[in-house]
């Protein structure tokens, strides 16, 4: 980690026995203390506010997720934060995903059109 903490173009996560939900919950649990002890008013709380109550607070936005194995669902994992990524569920299992595998998801998210929840549009 020493070698790579200045690196900015790349960041990689394995989260391990996570759970977005119980994260979630977390992260309302201490605004609402917050609130209850008059730290801050009902109009301050924003998603500013509470992605700063999260796990990833330090952490650039999600860009892509890439699902191994070829399951076709998120499983609880970074709920409020893939929410305008990328994902991809390539087929092959996590110990066989190679350099060329990754190398193939790079070049599918090259050519996505990403709209951040906005509509395509038809021009």
């Amino acid at each position: 980690m020493e070698l790579t903490k200045n690196g900015k173009k790349f960041t990689f996560n394995i989260c391990l026995n996570y759970g977005g939900k119980a994260e979630i919950l977390k992260a309302t649990k201490e605004i609402a203390e917050d609130y209850k002890k008059g730290l801050i008013i009902a109009d301050e709380i924003d998603e500013k506010l509470f992605e700063s109550h999260l796990y990833t607070k330090d952490l650039p936005p999600v860009d892509l997720m890439i699902r191994t194995s070829g399951e076709m669902r998120t499983s609880n994992y970074l709920p409020w934060q893939i929410a305008y990524a990328e994902m991809m569920f390539p087929l092959v299992p996590w110990p066989d995903f190679t350099k060329e595998e990754f190398r193939k998801c790079l070049e599918d998210f090259k050519n996505r059109d990403r709209r951040y929840g906005g509509i395509k549009d038809e021009k």
